[in-house]
């Protein structure tokens, strides 16, 4: 199944959600797209909410549906609560990482700074989006990148960062410190939808 390349808004106005995280996408129109869009408020099945937040969090971290069932899959053999652990192993790929830092304002621009080559881990050129990084890893710009101008005006933009993440300002790298915990993560995901989706 191949990525989608649509406009971003588009995807967070048909589930409702802001993908981007920022709210924007839905701050003017928060209705789902196309000509008939504000009529469309009919109430969902339980099979269409959950169907609804599998959509939520798969365009939210940008990926293809066997990429997400995968990791799934993988999150059910892991000890702890299925959903939780779920969400644990998206915000360890390197792309949503790579934005968590702040050098891209979106995570298909940190998709893309990957891909071109620009990231390294623990001082290794990864070029793979879906890389999982382990904690205790350090994600830094190779030498001849750091001069970026669209990374040096994301930076420019940040506010905040998350905990897990040790950011150093001075090197612009950043070590994966810790598993996220869940009330650091988004709070408007209901991961025990997706479970129920996938367990139906």
């Amino acid at each position: 199944m191949s990525r989608y390349t649509g406009p971003a808004y588009k995807q967070s106005r048909s589930v409702g959600f802001s993908t981007l995280e920022n709210g924007k996408e839905l701050a003017r129109r928060n209705y789902k797209p196309g000509m008939h869009g504000a009529k469309r408020q009919g109430k969902l099945s339980n099979y269409g909410e959950q169907l609804k937040e599998k959509q939520k969090v798969k365009f939210m971290y940008g990926m293809n549906e066997r990429q997400f069932h995968k990791t799934f899959i993988e999150a059910g053999h892991m000890q702890g609560i299925h959903g939780e652990n779920f969400l644990k192993l998206l915000e360890s790929r390197l792309d949503n990482l790579v934005y968590r830092m702040g050098f891209a304002n979106t995570r298909r621009g940190a998709r893309q700074l990957v891909n071109h080559g620009h990231i390294t881990v623990d001082g290794k050129k990864v070029d793979i989006p879906s890389y999982r990084v382990k904690v205790g890893s350090v994600i830094a710009l190779k030498e001849n990148s750091k001069d970026l101008k669209c990374v040096k005006e994301a930076l420019e933009n940040v506010t905040t960062r998350v905990e897990y993440i040790d950011f150093d300002k001075t090197k612009n790298t950043a070590k994966y410190v810790r598993l996220p915990e869940r009330n650091e993560l988004n709070a408007d995901i209901n991961e025990s939808l997706i479970v129920e989706f996938y367990n139906r």
